[in-house]
């Protein structure tokens, strides 16, 4: 009889632990009463047993799968509100609290949701429906949690309804940033955007590009694999595989999905690197049945269990492979273990995770540590139940490390930090409001109570000295840096080659593409001295044509020689429009090769008039030899052109100039000609300058011709306008920066071509139009024959002086009479002579020097 009430008894026990929840109170897992009473969510059961009645009706079942990790969550938003309690925070007001296991079903979730707004101090545990809730008092005034983005959704869209402020410690989907969506959610840990930058980043630097992903079929996992998809796509890192696994363990198809899964992963050998996001109980099931079959890889690990201690109390989990994981800024530990050490002291009344803790410790008691938390797993899905022993506070306290070393800092300290951003509105309301009546605020008042004032879009939060990531500062994106939200971490970099940004901007702005426009003003300015100088050398063209057989124009070469110089001219001035406007491939090759071979050109028709006038008066008989020698117009001009011809020919076959990007300023792109080979263009101006060097020392050395005729000089003062001009070129050009660089080209085109131009033509155009009357035959015979003369007469004064100097150099010692006599009568016939020779070597000079320099010219 007695063994039959004992089982009678095992059976009611038994019975009553399957049976789902009877009342609402019996929902709560553990409270707490208080003046402010703040709910909280947490997956401490890993699932909830299936109903077997058919049909299925809505009940709350029984719930399975103690996690030790989640249950030390729960105990960190107990401690953290006992020590708000036991502080100055809240003066005369107490927190209360409701927390509730949701047993990582969203259904239980949404019913502690119902709970949670239902009306304060009601018998009848309803939510009043109305049009206005500003005025509703609920039974809870936030909430904390969840810790899964796919429950913390579904609770938001509810919360929600009454602007309930609900902080996640856990929850990191990236869409739940949205303010217009969850206008109510708060949370004290990044969003994934952030993780899975990193993680594209990681694998990046790594030297990864071919991986695999294992996520859960949910909105934390589907967000999460796009965003991970669309970062690593930007660093060119390409995607394997991507495996799916159901959600929730209730699901019975998600053991074959995990065979599945690693089938997978052995076919595709190649494949080392696997990101996984996965709740905690995902992994541990992934990673033993890998172990069964051998499965080495590098996983890197999501923030959700990355530092799970469950998954480190698998046997031979380092067959697995190595794993990389993000984890939560962790914060002081000390003050929680300290809690935990005296677990044993803490009241259980109205706290049924802390009793049902006890009961599986109790039926786990002679198991050893590493194996304790699997023990506890394994019974709690179990249709058992354990009297509590006598000796529990020893058990306890035996069992602290236990607690201890399971502890996910991370995820504690993000409790920690909701609890106490709570506390912190809290008691900014009530400064001027008596919290202690429990009607004192709504809870939608509390999304205005801040810590730190909002950050608008264009600005960043940068925390201060303060531990708490609710305090902090608002700062201004600095330049080419944006944020298009409110409250955002930090601010996102505009693409700085074709985007850029003010201080405190909310968006990126394209940059403008800018060059040496046809309107710009100093374009304008330029086309139009171009434009002149291309009148003058038309003007000039005309004048020479209509002045054909008169002595100035004979006298310069020829019509022939006159008109390709001036054709030179032309294009030099042709070559600038080159260098405006939008720069084009052609445009760029052309600009620097039209200007190179033309002028050197020109300049190579002016040497070959430079040694014609050397050769034609000079008088010294070696020199007038060697330049009658070198004196091929024809051939000089051509190979001097021709070398010109070729160093272009291989800059524009080897390194052309093409059109080039310039990014390197903040706001504007510089849409510029890229020379290709700076050596090449050096050349090409090195040559020119030689060219030109050559010229001026003939045209110096012949600058003494008569005054009507003194190309020479005039010669040597455009050369010297091309120096002046080219050598400032240089280290100007070398500084300018910009869509004007090209400008500063033009200029020094403009003033050497205007130099040479002027210099060559505008003393001749000035005789033919100004002084006629020295523009005939007759006159132009007259000064040659007058500047003959007097170099005649020079040349014949030095012979004599040089005679002279000889005939004194004979003399050595006259010392006798005798001697003195004769050598002085000898002298005198000497100096006769000399004269007489002297005469008559001047009259045959200048009989013969101006026939020879008439028929030279």
């Amino acid at each position: 009889m007695a063994l039959l009430i004992v089982l009678i008894t095992c059976f009611v026990i038994i019975l009553a632990t399957s049976q789902p929840c009877q009342t609402p109170d019996e929902f709560v897992a553990a409270s707490s009463p208080g003046h402010i009473i703040i709910g909280g969510l947490f997956a401490i059961h890993e699932k909830m047993l299936s109903s077997e009645d058919y049909p299925r009706r809505p009940q709350i079942q029984k719930c399975v799968g103690f996690e030790i990790s989640i249950f030390l969550q729960a105990l960190a938003m107990i401690h953290t509100i006992e020590m708000i309690n036991n502080s100055t925070l809240l003066s005369g007001v107490k927190l209360g609290y409701e927390i509730y296991d949701t047993c990582t079903e969203v259904t239980v979730a949404m019913a502690a949701a119902l709970r949670f707004l239902s009306k304060f101090n009601c018998s009848r545990e309803t939510v009043e429906f109305q049009c206005d809730y500003s005025s509703y008092m609920p039974r809870v005034r936030a909430v904390i949690g969840a810790g899964y983005s796919e429950i913390t959704m579904a609770v938001s869209r509810m919360l929600n309804l009454q602007l309930m402020p609900q902080v996640s410690y856990e929850s990191t989907a990236e869409i739940l940033s949205d303010k217009i969506r969850f206008p109510s959610f708060l949370r004290t840990v990044p969003s994934d955007f952030y993780q899975t930058k990193a993680m594209a980043h990681l694998i990046q630097k790594s030297g990864w590009n071919w991986i695999g992903i294992i996520t859960t079929d949910d909105d934390y996992g589907r967000l999460a694999l796009n965003a991970f998809a669309i970062q690593t796509a930007e660093k060119n890192v390409c995607i394997a595989f991507k495996e799916v696994l159901p959600a929730f363990f209730s699901d019975k198809t998600i053991e074959d999905r995990i065979n599945q899964t690693l089938e997978k992963i052995i076919a595709e050998a190649q494949v080392n690197v696997i990101v996984v996001f996965l709740r905690q109980y995902h992994v541990f099931s992934l990673f033993n049945k890998a172990i069964e079959r051998n499965i080495n890889k590098i996983w890197i690990a999501s923030d959700n269990w990355s530092t799970a201690t469950k998954i480190t109390t698998i046997p031979n989990v380092k067959k697995i492979g190595k794993v990389v994981g993000f984890a939560f800024r962790r914060g002081n530990m000390s003050s929680f273990h300290a809690f935990l050490q005296n677990l044993y002291m803490f009241p259980s009344d109205n706290n049924k995770l802390l009793h049902e803790y006890a009961t599986l410790l109790s039926a786990c008691a002679y198991v050893k540590d590493s194996d304790l938390s699997q023990c506890i797993f394994n019974h709690s899905q179990a249709t058992l139940s354990y009297k509590v022993k006598k000796n529990i506070g020893r058990n306890f306290f035996l069992r602290h490390d236990f607690l201890r070393d399971h502890t996910e800092p991370g995820v504690i300290h993000s409790i920690q930090l909701a609890v106490f951003a709570l506390s912190y509105a809290i008691r900014d309301l009530c400064q001027d409001r008596d919290c202690q009546n429990s009607n004192a605020f709504q809870p939608w008042e509390q999304i205005q109570s801040k810590c730190s004032p909002e950050c608008s879009p264009g600005q960043m939060k940068k925390t201060t000295r303060s531990h708490h990531i609710c305090c902090y500062e608002c700062v201004n994106c600095p330049e080419n840096h944006y944020s298009n939200q409110t409250d955002m971490d930090r601010c996102l970099l505009c693409n700085n080659e074709t985007h850029w940004a003010p201080v405190r901007s909310t968006m990126c702005f394209e940059k403008e593409v800018e060059y040496l426009n046809w309107n710009d003003s100093l374009a304008i300015l330029l086309l139009a001295l171009s434009l002149l100088g291309i009148m003058f050398v038309l003007a000039i063209g005309i004048i020479f044509t209509r002045n054909l057989s008169t002595p100035v124009v004979k006298s310069s070469g020829g019509l022939v020689v006159c008109y390709v110089i001036l054709l030179c001219h032309f294009l030099n001035f042709a070559s600038t429009g080159f260098f405006i406007g939008e720069p084009q491939d052609f445009t760029c090759k052309t600009r620097q090769t039209l200007f190179g071979v033309s002028f050197t050109l020109c300049i190579s028709c002016i040497l070959m008039k430079s040694l014609k006038i050397l050769l034609a008066f000079s008088f010294d008989p070696k020199l007038q030899k060697f330049l009658k020698c070198l004196y091929k117009p024809v051939p000089i001009i051509f190979t001097c052109t021709g070398i010109q011809v070729a160093i272009c020919t291989l800059w524009l076959t080897f390194a052309a100039p093409t059109v080039e990007e310039n990014v390197s300023l903040p706001r504007v792109i510089i849409l510029e000609c890229e020379e290709g080979s700076i050596f090449a263009f050096g050349t090409m101006l090195g040559y020119i300058a030689i060219l030109a060097f050559v010229c001026f020392i003939c045209a110096f050395k012949g600058r003494k011709l008569p005054e009507n005729y003194n190309e020479a000089k005039f010669i040597t003062f455009g050369m010297l306008i091309y120096f002046i001009a080219w050598i400032t070129f240089i280290p100007v050009y070398a500084t300018t920066f910009g869509k004007y660089l090209p400008a500063v080209e033009i200029i020094v085109i403009l003033i050497s071509n205007y130099g040479i131009l002027c210099c060559t033509f505008f003393p001749k155009c000035y005789v033919i139009l100004c002084k006629q009357e020295t523009n005939t035959k007759s006159a132009f015979l007259k000064m040659i024959y007058s500047y003959s003369s007097h170099s005649a007469d020079i040349l014949a004064m030095s012979h004599a002086s040089l005679d002279s100097i000889n005939s004194n150099a004979t003399v050595t010692d006259p010392s006798s009479t005798g001697a003195s006599a004769t050598w002085q009568q000898s002298q005198g016939l000497q100096a006769q002579a000399s004269a007489h020779m002297c005469r008559e070597s001047a009259t045959s000079v200048a009989k013969t020097l101006p026939r020879k320099r008439i028929s030279s010219i």
